[in-house]
């Protein structure tokens, strides 16, 4: 076992990491305790060695040379020190080899359940560190099965959890599908990493524009903004930082490619690309595509903006159980109050 162990430390440290001086120390305690357990030891001046060159494993117990033996347990005759090759007084402490006759079979196992546990350990860690680099990043993975509300989804080297919370009702989570998740945090455990996945994160859309748009990639264009309702719908706010650039038209793609592409992958959810403006009328009117806006007037005070649409338009401005003017409004970080021209008109 000796000279395997040694092999076995040696190979350890190079391929994955560990030190062999870590994992010394591990299994030398690990020893010890076995040491403890199996013969009953509760002598504090033991400790086991595995020696670096050699291999070999000794139990050592630290003894006081004594003339007159009281405790077997903690002390030695000097007479017996000296057979032994130690040249101590009396008084003076000294380490003898008590290592059991069987001990050998003993250790073995427990150093191949340090081992393992130690190449586990390792694993996990090498895992975390992988995966924490990657929070507020985009990942594509597999859905494998559900535990309670949570969706469990195969990242490959490791698997995540989709929380309910995090998962949008319009979409189903079957066994086999492929899709995208953001990667919201990324907590160290006992057990391995816990990485905790989002499939309604702001953040998804903003990584999938970048995976889909060179120009929003290489920083030509900026996201200013975005706002969601998942599953539904989501508007992003633009900016270009190149006169030649058209940032809608670049996020939108030829014959809208590059948008359809991002809504494919949130399973149909629309995604509005609208221009960003520095001025809120304009941003407003802008927010509230696709409906013609007619007029913009901003009450500075409450922050909230009169707006006036044409008639037909009143409907498809405010949406769907207002969802258009409610992503409106967040998105440009004012009270919206729409209004049909004909109402206006009656008003006045």
């Amino acid at each position: 076992m000796s000279k395997d162990i040694l092999a076995v430390i040696e190979q350890i440290e190079k391929t994955k990491g560990i030190p062999r001086d870590t994992l010394k120390q591990a299994i030398e305690a690990a020893l010890l305790s076995a040491y403890r357990k199996n013969f009953r030891s509760s002598h504090k001046g033991v400790s086991v060695v595995l020696d670096p060159q050699s291999g070999e494993i000794k139990v050592l117990a630290r003894k006081m040379v004594v003339e007159k033996l009281r405790d077997s347990t903690t002390e030695i005759l000097k007479e017996e020190a000296e057979r032994l090759g130690f040249r101590a007084d009396v008084g003076e402490w000294i380490e003898i080899e008590v290592t059991p006759r069987d001990f050998g079979r003993i250790a073995a196992q427990t150093a191949k359940q340090v081992i393992v546990q130690r190449l586990r350990e390792a694993e996990r860690d090498r895992i975390y560190e992988e995966f924490s680099e990657k929070e507020g990043e985009v990942i594509t993975g597999v859905v494998v099965r559900r535990e309670g509300k949570n969706v469990i989804v195969d990242l490959g080297k490791t698997e995540g959890i989709l929380p309910p919370d995090e998962q949008v009702s319009t979409e189903e989570y079957r066994p086999g599908s492929r899709m995208k998740f953001f990667i919201v945090e990324v907590k160290k455990t006992t057990k391995g990493p816990r990485i905790i996945l989002s499939r309604t994160h702001p953040g998804l859309v903003r990584r999938l524009l970048e995976l889909e748009v060179p120009e929003v990639h290489e920083g030509w264009v900026d996201i200013k903004a975005i706002t969601r309702e998942p599953g539904v719908r989501t508007k992003v706010a633009v900016e270009s930082r190149n006169e030649k650039i058209d940032p809608v038209g670049a996020c939108i793609g030829n014959r809208g490619v590059r948008v359809k592409n991002i809504t494919d992958e949130l399973r149909g959810e629309k995604v509005d690309i609208i221009r960003w403006s520095n001025d809120p009328e304009v941003l407003i009117k802008e927010a509230l595509s696709p409906a013609q806006v007619l007029e913009v007037k901003l009450d500075e005070e409450t922050r909230t903006a009169q707006v006036i649409v044409p008639d037909d338009q009143l409907s498809l401005a405010i949406g769907r159980d207002g969802q258009n003017v409610r992503l409106a409004a967040r998105l440009s970080g004012w009270r919206i109050d729409i209004r049909g021209s004909g109402k206006k008109e009656e008003e006045q």
